[in-house]
């Protein structure tokens, strides 16, 4: 019987590069915050998750009333590229990095960023376990 690591550990190793990858791009836009013209730049989380995992969306999300969005347009991605960001207040030098709202996304982001290190930690602990028969 042969073992899989890439199965064993599922998304979770995916998950954690996506998130390091976020984060430089977030510091990057607040680097950036008083550069004229810089233009904010962010990734789709779920939509780069997806893509790697190999579903293609497979999740079936349900409309349980009429007001609710569409479950056929709730996970719209394009892939893997970079989007920008649309600025909630223009300013006069072109540059459309909102400082404070990068800087909660950076602290979303590493909080999340650590779940999945956390999650990761686990899994790889409980393989190790198995191996050496804890469990």
């Amino acid at each position: 019987m042969s073992i899989s690591l890439d199965k064993a550990l599922g998304i979770l190793p995916e998950s954690v590069n996506l998130r390091s990858q976020r984060m430089e791009v977030l510091s990057s836009n607040i680097a950036n915050a008083d550069t004229p013209g810089y233009k904010a730049r962010d990734l789709d989380f779920r939509s780069q998750l997806e893509a790697a995992s190999g579903d293609g969306g497979q999740l079936q999300l349900s409309q349980t009333r009429a007001g609710h969005q569409d479950p056929g347009t709730a996970a719209a991605g394009t892939g893997a590229e970079l989007k920008y960001r649309i600025p909630s207040q223009p300013s006069l030098d072109g540059n459309t990095v909102d400082p404070q709202m990068e800087r909660a996304a950076f602290a979303e982001n590493s909080v999340k960023y650590q779940s999945s290190l956390e999650f990761l930690n686990r899994r790889v602990s409980g393989i190790r376990d198995a191996f050496r028969g804890n469990r």
